[in-house]
């Protein structure tokens, strides 16, 4: 029997690594996209754990991008049962300091990528599959990040709305993490990692995994009576001042 079909965008960094191989021990054959081409490192280590995947370098800020992403599902992963919108960046400032070219740049690959890719890809998907956006808890508001907060809040009204529209056939839910121990949080300096890990009620950094498996439960059929809805995996840091 062939194995239903994740796609996963910024498969390369830590936390699309850890997802897709968590999608793959769900028993998922994997699609992972990238414009990084560390990507095929990432689809190696898959392999050695012994995952079916391919893999697609696409600059999915282009139209080239998003149609390199579209052929690769038909002729690899049809019909398509899970598409994770993981792909994202930072440009950080001041909101007086930021440049138009770095809120525009995070608007259109965190959010306009993202709903170009899930829309192209509408007649792709099997009845009963999903659509799992990773959004984040700077959506409720983040000093320097006035184009991150936008462009991840803006993500979870897109969810919402395609929720309404395409369910039955699809349901759509987005994953919203808080600090989570990636390449990112470690290239901060050890005192300021170490005071907002304090203000975690859960008293520890996120991990990956914590993710992954979020993702992977709003896939499942656990879930398959939730909908347009937002699972903030924060050990409870959106409850704190």
């Amino acid at each position: 029997m062939k194995p239903p079909c994740a796609l996963v965008t910024g498969a390369a960094g830590g936390l699309g690594f850890a997802i897709a191989r968590r999608l793959s021990e769900a028993g998922y054959a994997l699609l992972l996209v990238d414009m990084n081409p560390a990507v095929s490192d990432v689809a190696a280590r898959l392999a050695t754990a012994g995952a079916r995947f391919d893999h697609c370098m696409a600059d999915l800020s282009t139209e080239d991008g998003i149609t390199a992403v579209s052929e690769a599902v038909l002729a690899t992963c049809l019909p398509l049962h899970l598409l994770v919108n993981n792909a994202g960046i930072t440009r950080d400032a001041r909101l007086q300091k930021m440049t138009s070219e770095n809120f525009d740049l995070v608007i259109e690959v965190n959010l306009l990528a993202a709903m170009r890719l899930t829309l192209g890809l509408a007649s792709q998907f099997a009845d009963g599959s999903s659509v799992v956006s990773m959004s984040s808890r700077a959506a409720l508001g983040n000093f320097g990040q006035a184009n991150y907060v936008a462009s991840k809040s803006g993500l979870i009204g897109f969810t919402r709305a395609l929720a309404q529209q395409w369910s039955p056939r699809v349901r759509a839910n987005v994953v919203s993490p808080g600090l989570v121990d990636t390449p990112m949080t470690q290239a901060m300096p050890d005192d300021v990692l170490a005071k907002l890990v304090q203000k975690v009620p859960a008293g520890r950094i996120g991990t990956p995994e914590d993710v992954a498996n979020a993702v992977t439960f709003l896939a499942s059929e656990q879930a398959s009576y939730i909908t347009g809805q937002v699972l903030t995996v924060c050990g409870g840091r959106s409850l704190a001042p």
